[in-house]
């Protein structure tokens, strides 16, 4: 999800929640050829992330090919392909899921993605595939900061995967998954909706679950997206719906915890078990330890200076619990780490009258203010 799965969100969902597979936000391939600084932000990432996949979006083929050339020697496990982002700039510009009406050029791309993972893992430098000699010097600068070395111990052919929607503005999903099984990704992410829809009414897994059936006839995975705010919804929707497997993305916002009883839930769709054991709400004092670490996280990567990006998770925490909205208001003022530290020892001394709770590790340092 762009501006939100960024590197501070994903190590502390890897940290904390532990899901199968994560993603990057995506990244423009031209972005990446280019060797645009900001552009490049999303691929920076830890060892603690893995199995972690890069997505591209974009509508060149050529660029496609260098910047999968480019993750692969950056050492992600796999190459997503966005054909589903429904944001207006994007969609606009031909790439995202405005690649629902090309299908052809979505084809050439996949087919550019897939011959680039073949010439990488086959021995090919980045220089031989036509990647810019600057492009290669941040490339070994990225590994050398992350490994210690220039470039990957190892060469793998590392999966294709293609997120996308149900259609552009009507549902297309049989003839349009017809066309992506022959690009041949590993995995297809199907989005419930589609680009007209935005985010607005509901998921249609009855859609997703037909269109399962068929690809995954094909020995592609299918994975399926949209409205999964629980564990327990998860299991319900592999059970009922065809698909090998979900994403969770805005259920994870404020919860990075939503995936810690994955194994619980594995289990239960193997034994065709009906729900999960309610788990007790995460304790205030947990979740905003959560909330400092994230903000530290999160200043520690990218300074002060741009702190202002963190409000928006800030604002995700707080809720559920009294005076939420309050807290929320405060918090998408913040500037810094001490703000966040500050507003929190305010809210604390506010509902109990007192700091003792501070002393199992939270690092307040209440400003005094009266609530």
């Amino acid at each position: 999800m762009d501006g939100v799965t960024d590197p501070a969100f994903r190590r502390v969902v890897a940290t904390h929640g532990g899901p199968d597979v994560i993603f990057t936000e995506f990244t423009h391939v031209g972005d990446i050829c280019g060797r645009r600084n900001m552009g490049w932000e999303p691929l920076a990432y830890s060892e603690r992330e893995r199995p972690i996949v890069a997505q591209l979006y974009g509508k060149d083929p050529g660029l496609f090919y260098q910047a999968t050339q480019v993750v692969c020697e950056l050492g992600f496990d796999g190459v997503d392909i966005n054909m589903g982002c429904p944001s207006k700039n994007v969609a606009a510009s031909g790439s995202g899921a405005a690649l629902i009406r090309t299908p052809d050029l979505a084809l050439d791309i996949m087919a550019s993605t897939r011959q680039a993972i073949a010439d990488w893992s086959s021995g090919q430098t980045l220089a031989q595939g036509g990647v810019k000699p600057s492009v290669i010097e941040m490339t070994k600068s990225m590994n050398t900061k992350r490994t210690g070395k220039p470039q990957p111990q190892t060469r793998r052919n590392v999966p294709l995967s293609v997120k996308t929607r149900l259609g552009y503005d009507k549902v297309v999903i049989d003839e349009w998954s017809d066309c992506l099984a022959q690009g041949n990704p590993e995995v297809l992410s199907i989005h419930g909706r589609t680009l007209a829809q935005m985010y607005r009414g509901e998921a249609d897994w009855e859609g997703i679950a037909a269109a399962a059936l068929k690809i995954r006839a094909k020995g592609i995975l299918v994975l399926g997206n949209g409205d999964i705010r629980s564990l327990d919804e998860a299991v319900w929707r592999i059970q009922t719906s065809s698909v090998d497997g979900v994403l969770i993305g805005r259920g994870a916002l404020g919860n990075p915890w939503i995936f810690l009883k994955k194994e619980a839930a594995r289990q239960a769709i193997q034994q065709s078990n009906r729900g999960l054991a309610m788990e007790p709400p995460i304790a205030l004092e947990d979740r905003f330890r959560m909330i400092l670490e994230h903000a530290e996280v999160f200043e520690t990567l990218n300074g002060k200076e741009r702190f202002p990006r963190m409000r928006k998770h800030l604002g995700w925490y707080c809720t559920g619990f009294p005076h939420a909205a309050a807290l929320r208001a405060n918090m998408v003022r913040t500037t810094c780490l001490q703000d966040v530290e500050e507003i929190l020892a305010d809210y604390w001394k506010c509902q109990h009258g007192h700091e003792e709770a501070f002393a199992s590790g939270l690092r307040f340092q209440s400003t005094g203010s009266s609530c």
